[in-house]
């Protein structure tokens, strides 16, 4: 099994579901959004706004592969150009952090620790262009098949701490360098397990019993 990361582009927009490419619920100021989906194209909508991200601000997006197919994806970008963060009643997000604002794994790659992987690629994105923390919009309470605001039991899991508590949307951060450091954690034990798996398949010298080291 393979599994990979990229950046969302205007040439892969294909990677993203269907439902994902349809809903401007964070891109568009609610009375707007209502507007697009009975009268415009949501679509073109959507794909306007990452566009000018992308021109303005940079890399707003990622999407996760396993084995070459679409296995989740996740969205996020400074909070003054996601206008449906502002009507949020924890909002304001902090000044120097970068929203999160989808996050959603296909049910096919449910238990596959693909969330998690995905929250690891948003944090070193932006920690390389100096952004100090990734805050979201929980949702306490989620609606199965509701998928415009990212569980908060997900985030909790994924290391984000709680800093504006609400019944329903709670506002939720994720310091960047402890994401990095988790990721530099796992990174060297596995490095441990693997230097161990190498020690024990090692040839035996000649005339001697193999003895694996414990």
């Amino acid at each position: 099994m393979t599994r990979r990361v990229v950046g969302v582009t205007l040439d892969n927009l294909d990677g993203l579901p269907k439902q994902c490419r349809r809903c401007v619920f964070w891109e568009l100021a609610p009375h707007l959004r209502e507007e697009a989906e009975q009268y415009g194209d949501v679509e073109f909508e959507k794909e306007a706004w990452i566009s000018s991200v992308l021109l303005d601000w940079g890399s707003c997006g990622r999407i996760a592969y396993v084995d070459e197919v679409p296995a989740g994806y996740a969205l996020y970008g400074p909070p003054n150009i996601v206008p449906r963060a502002a009507a949020f009643p924890t909002a304001p997000v902090s000044a120097d952090a970068v929203l999160l604002t989808a996050l959603r794994v296909l049910s096919d790659f449910g238990d596959g620790g693909v969330g998690r992987m995905l929250v690891q690629a948003v944090a070193k994105d932006l920690t390389k262009r100096g952004v100090k923390a990734i805050e979201a919009f929980g949702d306490a309470d989620p609606v199965e098949g509701a998928t415009c605001v990212i569980p908060a039991d997900f985030l909790l899991s994924v290391g984000f701490k709680t800093v504006r508590p609400h019944h329903k949307w709670p506002r939720l951060r994720l310091e960047l360098r402890s994401a990095i450091s988790w990721k530099e954690d796992v990174e060297a034990a596995l490095e441990r397990l693997l230097s161990t798996v190498t020690i024990q398949q090692g040839a035996p010298a000649l005339g001697q019993p193999f003895r694996s080291e414990r």
